[in-house]
């Protein structure tokens, strides 16, 4: 444990996550990891939040719809099938952006989580880049399959293509632009807050 003056009994040392997998400690007590406070959403995240809580739930209740209808009269309805999976596609890339606003994409760490200091944030930068190369590459490839599908309707809706091939591009273009901003923050962190947690720390409470 770092030295840093009497502790209270039972406390506990939490290693918090930055944006770019950069770890803090802090001592805190186990009624203030009860009570800390929960950022709150602005306007904007929370009706992008609803948004695409509307889609997904859209979705589900159009796939029980269909579901009900082979059940009770052994056949479906074309059109709802055809939503179903339009909106499927939808809350696939909106989801995405949501994830990628939030830090939520799975990230495996084992490796990177052993070294700290200027390696790591090298390691950081590097992945950044390739994280961005490939981004970059779904916007383009999406801006294509858009171009390709503009003249192409859907069979039971009738639904231009281009509408539904479009949250691609979106979705690259909204990720590139979420990740660009966290690299800025990434290059401007000193490479001495890229610190590991000790794993004894992380797990066992302060007998201090």
């Amino acid at each position: 444990m770092p030295d840093g003056g009497p502790k209270a009994p039972h406390s506990f040392v939490l290693f918090s996550r930055t944006h770019y997998g950069v770890f803090m400690a802090h001592d805190v007590s186990p009624a203030e990891t009860r009570t800390a406070p929960v950022p709150k959403s602005s306007p904007f995240e929370f009706a992008f939040e609803i948004f695409c809580a509307a889609i997904f739930l859209g979705m589900i209740g159009l796939v029980f719809y269909n579901a009900f209808l082979r059940y009770a009269f052994g056949s479906s309805f074309a059109p709802s099938e055809e939503w179903a999976r339009f909106l499927f596609i939808y809350i696939t890339f909106f989801g995405s952006i949501e994830a990628f606003y939030r830090k939520k994409h799975i990230a495996v760490d084992m490796f990177v989580s052993l070294i700290s200091g200027a390696a790591r944030k090298t390691v950081d930068i590097v992945a950044s880049l390739l994280g961005l190369g490939a981004l970059a590459l779904l916007l383009w490839g999406g801006v294509v399959l858009v171009q390709q599908t503009v003249d192409t309707n859907s069979v039971a809706t009738g639904v231009n293509m281009a509408f539904i091939n479009g949250t691609l591009p979106i979705m690259a273009l909204a990720a590139i632009v979420i990740r660009g901003r966290d690299f800025i923050r990434l290059l401007r962190t000193p490479a001495s807050e890229f610190v590991k947690p000790d794993k004894d720390e992380f797990v066992m409470p302060d007998k201090g």
